[in-house]
């Protein structure tokens, strides 16, 4: 079974919901990152988005734009990427991993190539953004073989799309909070509860949410309607506040330690 399915399978089972924290690979750096998802792992993180670097980032905020750049002063790619997830199992974490990347590394890569190296990493599923239902026959059909779970977004204004969306999603379906890019916000859209109720409505699927996330309460209200939520800018806004820390070998395990217990709280 797909990691993804397992772990979503025993939360309801909790009667729990799924934090899905997001991280930029290779900010500030390869060996800082697999400590980081340890760290996430210890917090009580159910799965990690493994977020690729790129350069025109379409979904993302300033938050994620800022860690990419730093990344990618690195030489951060989707080799690096993998790299990491093998180097984070080889240090005992079991967490399923999703890779978030845009079209053209994968389209770079080569489709088939690319889902022999994830399935290879123990990588569990992958969220390509710019990558609509209408053109990804070719990519989906070469995820299935693999038992790649190829994760789609729905928007508040893809109403009208939602049940096409929902009936080709594997793994979960990812429901977008807000309208634009990827930020910390306090308000989401007007909507978002029925929104999220019409999308349950169309899958058997776990439902998450994500795109603003980033305090205790928020994650309290949609836990309440979701089977997961994703936490992105305000985890990679964290990492950025504590780069003094995490970039001196002295106080280096405080700044994880700080990491750590921002995304325990989101739960608590």
């Amino acid at each position: 079974m797909n990691l993804i399915d397992q772990k979503f399978k025993e939360l309801k089972k909790q009667d729990k919901t799924a934090l899905i924290p997001f991280l930029t690979m290779g900010d500030p750096d390869i060996e800082t990152s697999i400590q980081i998802i340890k760290e996430l792992e210890a917090a009580g993180a159910d799965i990690v988005e493994l977020g690729l670097p790129y350069s025109d980032p379409l979904a993302d905020g300033p938050v994620i734009q800022r860690a990419s750049e730093r990344a990618l002063k690195h030489n951060i790619n989707i080799h690096s990427c993998l790299e990491i997830a093998k180097k984070a199992r080889q240090k005992n974490v079991s967490l399923p991993f999703i890779l978030f990347t845009y079209y053209n590394p994968v389209l770079q890569f080569g489709l088939e190539s690319f889902f022999e190296e994830l399935q290879a990493h123990q990588i569990s599923g992958v969220i390509i953004p710019d990558l609509p239902i209408e053109e990804d026959e070719e990519v989906r059909a070469i995820s299935e073989r693999y038992q790649i779970h190829l994760i789609p977004l729905v928007a508040p204004t893809s109403k009208d799309r939602i049940t096409s969306i929902s009936k080709k999603a594997a793994g979960f379906v990812y429901c977008v909070s807000s309208l634009g890019v990827t930020g910390v916000r306090s308000s989401f859209y007007d909507g978002i509860d029925d929104f999220i109720s019409l999308v349950k409505q169309s899958t058997d699927l776990p439902v998450a949410v994500g795109f603003g996330i980033s305090t205790n309460e928020q994650f309290a209200k949609f836990s309440k309607i979701c089977d997961g939520v994703v936490v992105g800018s305000a985890i990679v806004r964290n990492i950025e506040e504590q780069l003094p820390l995490l970039q001196s070998a002295e106080t280096k395990e405080k700044g994880l330690l700080q990491i750590r217990e921002f995304v325990a709280q989101l739960k608590e």
